[in-house]
C-alpha cells in the first residue's frame, strides 16, 4: 500500500499526520510512504528526517493524493481536498461528521472510505485516538482561559490561584471525562478552587479519589450547572457524546447571569459546543464577547502546539495506520469491532448511526457496505 501524508491545510494548523518513526515503522512493514513537501514544519520535523526514514518527498497536495491508496491526515478535509480525494480512497483522521453536514456530503459524493479517529473505540469502550489530543486540549483550556481572565484581554481581572489574602477563581468544568480531567488537575494544580460537573457518579466517585483537595465533584443538573455557572470566573465545556453532536448545557439566557468578564472555553466546539453561544474560532482570532462573557471556541487548539500534539497523536496512532496498511479497511473491521465503529462513510453510505441521527440522513449498517 501507499500512504500519503498531506500539509494540513486548515487555518492555523501545524500538526503532521505522521513523525519519521512512522515512516520508518509502515515502510519496515514494505509499504510505500509519500510525504508532501513542508508537511513537519510547524512540528519540527524536516524534510531531510523523512527522507532518512524512507519517504519519498512530493512537491503538493495534489500528488499526495493522487499517489496514495491511504491518506492519512491530522484534521478534517477543507477546500479543495473534497474534491482530491477519490472514489476508493482510504481516508484516516479527525472528522467530526455531526457538526459539519457539507463534509459529511462531501464525503459521501467523493466515494471514499472515511475513518474518524474519535470513533474508534477499545475493547474497554475508551477513545484510544481521541484520548491524547483530549489531554492537550484540556489542559490548554485552563492556559487559555487563564490568560483570557486578563483586563487587556476582556477578561475580570482575575489570577487563577490568587494570592495569600485574596480568594482564587472558580472554576467550572462541564464533564468528567479525560478532557475535563485534565482540565481540573491543571486548575487545581494552580491553585484555583475547582467544580467538576458529570452524570456519572462512578466517574464522580473516581474523581473525587484522585483529584486534589481543592477540586470538588457536583452532580450535572441543569439546577447545578445554572448555579455554577453564577459563580465561575472561567467554565470549560468538555462534554462528549461519542461521534454524535454535543448537548447544549449553557443557553444564552444564562449568559446575562455570569459575571461580566467571566470566561468560557468550548473544547467541545469541534462536535457543535456545549453553549448555545459557541462559534468555531482561530487561533488568529480566538475570543468573541456575549453578554459580558468572553467565549474562547477554537476548534483545533492541539494545532497551536504543534509538536507536543504530533507526537502524542502519532503515538497512538501509528499502530492502526500499519495495521491498515498490512491487512486493508475491511479485514481489520472485521476483526475489530471497535475499530469498525471508526468507519463513519464507505462507499457513499453513512456507517455511523450518529452521523446518520445529526442530518436525518439514511444509516446503513456497516456490515451491509462491508
Amino acid at each position: 500500500m501507499r500512504v500519503g501524508i498531506p500539509k494540513e491545510i486548515k487555518r492555523h494548523e501545524y500538526r503532521v499526520a505522521m513523525v519519521p518513526a512512522g515512516v520508518d515503522a509502515i515502510v519496515r512493514a514494505g509499504h510505500e510512504v509519500v510525504v508532501e513537501a513542508a508537511a513537519g514544519e510547524g512540528s519540527g520535523i524536516q524534510d531531510e528526517e523523512f527522507v532518512a526514514a524512507g519517504a519519498t518527498m512530493l512537491a503538493s497536495a495534489d500528488e499526495v493524493f493522487e499517489a496514495a491508496d491511504m491518506i492519512v491526515k491530522v484534521k478534517e478535509p477543507v477546500g479543495l481536498e473534497y474534491t482530491r480525494i477519490r472514489e476508493g480512497q482510504t481516508v484516516f483522521t479527525y472528522f467530526h461528521f455531526a457538526a459539519d453536514r457539507p463534509l459529511t456530503e462531501a464525503m459521501i459524493d467523493n466515494g471514499s472510505t472515511c475513518i474518524a479517529y474519535e470513533t474508534i473505540e477499545d475493547r474497554q469502550g475508551r477513545l484510544p485516538l481521541l484520548t491524547p489530543m483530549s489531554e492537550v486540549a484540556g489542559r490548554m483550556a485552563i492556559q487559555e482561559g487563564a490568560k483570557y481572565l486578563e483586563i487587556p484581554m476582556m477578561g475580570r481581572g482575575i489570577l487563577l490561584g490568587g494570592i495569600p489574602g485574596v480568594v482564587p477563581a472558580h472554576v467550572v468544568v462541564l464533564g468528567g471525562g479525560v478532557v475535563g480531567a485534565n482540565a481540573a488537575r491543571i486548575a487545581a494544580g494552580l491553585g484555583a478552587n475547582v467544580f467538576i460537573l458529570d452524570v456519572d457518579l462512578d466517574r464522580l466517585r473516581y474523581l473525587d479519589e484522585i483529584m486534589p483537595k481543592n477540586v470538588t465533584t457536583l452532580f450535572s443538573t441543569a439546577y447545578s450547572i445554572r448555579d455554577q455557572a453564577r459563580q465561575a470566573d472561567l467554565l470549560i465545556g468538555a462534554v462528549l457524546t461519542t461521534g454524535a453532536r454535543a448537548p447544549q448545557l449553557v443557553p444564552r439566557s444564562l449568559l446575562s447571569e455570569m459575571k461580566n468578564g467571566s470566561v468560557i472555553v468550548d473544547v467541545a466546539i469541534d462536535q457543535g459546543g456545549c453553549v448555545e453561544t459557541a462559534k468555531p474560532t482561530t487561533h488568529e482570532e480566538p475570543t468573541y464577547v456575549v453578554d459580558g462573557v468572553v467565549h474562547y471556541c477554537v476548534a483545533n487548539m492541539p494545532g497551536a502546539v504543534g509538536r507536543t500534539s504530533t507526537f502524542g497523536l502519532t503515538n497512538a496512532t501509528l499502530p492502526f495506520a500499519v495495521k491498515l496498511a498490512n491487512q486493508g479497511v475491511s479485514a481489520v473491521a472485521k476483526a475489530d469491532p471497535g475499530f469498525a465503529k471508526g468507519i463513519n462513510v464507505m462507499k457513499g453510505k453513512v456507517t455511523y448511526a450518529p452521523v446518520a441521527e445529526a442530518f436525518e440522513m439514511a444509516y446503513t449498517p456497516l456490515d451491509q457496505v462491508l
